[in-house]
């Protein structure tokens, strides 16, 4: 068993932008002032493009979603904070703290993930019922994974 991942996945930037809600907890997201909305999409383009290529040249699989113009996500690039795949065929899904984090989570990447790309998908364990008692954990964003203990 390998300790690190051999398979990213990443959604496909449309509207990439700061995100006012989660900028309250996150201090390494800040306003730079000059760069439109505009700027800031094509720039995190540039970025994502070149970050998918280097993650390739290393071996690393990456599947792409593209993401949606609705409902308004800034920051889906990310993933890992609402949904994380194990070996087994499990699936969880984590609860958000900032509200538009929470539109990120879409059904259908599954579907895309079982149909085009053959993961195998038993069980879906979804802990958002805790945002209703403001509880959070963003997912791998917040953990570590210890594959070869399954932790």
């Amino acid at each position: 068993m390998r300790q690190i991942t051999n398979t990213i996945l990443m959604i496909h930037p449309v509207a990439f932008r700061y995100n006012e809600q989660t900028a309250v907890n996150n201090y390494y997201q800040q306003v730079l002032d000059g760069l439109s909305s505009d700027q800031t999409q094509k720039n995190a383009l540039l970025e994502f493009n070149n970050f998918v290529g280097k993650l390739r040249n290393k071996g690393i699989d990456v599947i792409i979603v593209e993401d949606t113009k609705t409902p308004d996500t800034p920051d889906s690039i990310f993933p890992n904070n609402w949904v994380s795949f194990h070996e087994s065929g499990n699936v969880a899904i984590y609860p958000m703290c900032a509200e538009n984090r929470r539109d990120e989570r879409r059904e259908d990447i599954f579907d895309i993930l079982s149909d085009n790309y053959n993961f195998e998908i038993n069980y879906i364990k979804d802990f958002t019922e805790f945002e209703d008692h403001d509880k959070y954990l963003e997912g791998t964003g917040s953990m570590v994974l210890d594959r070869e203990n399954k932790m």
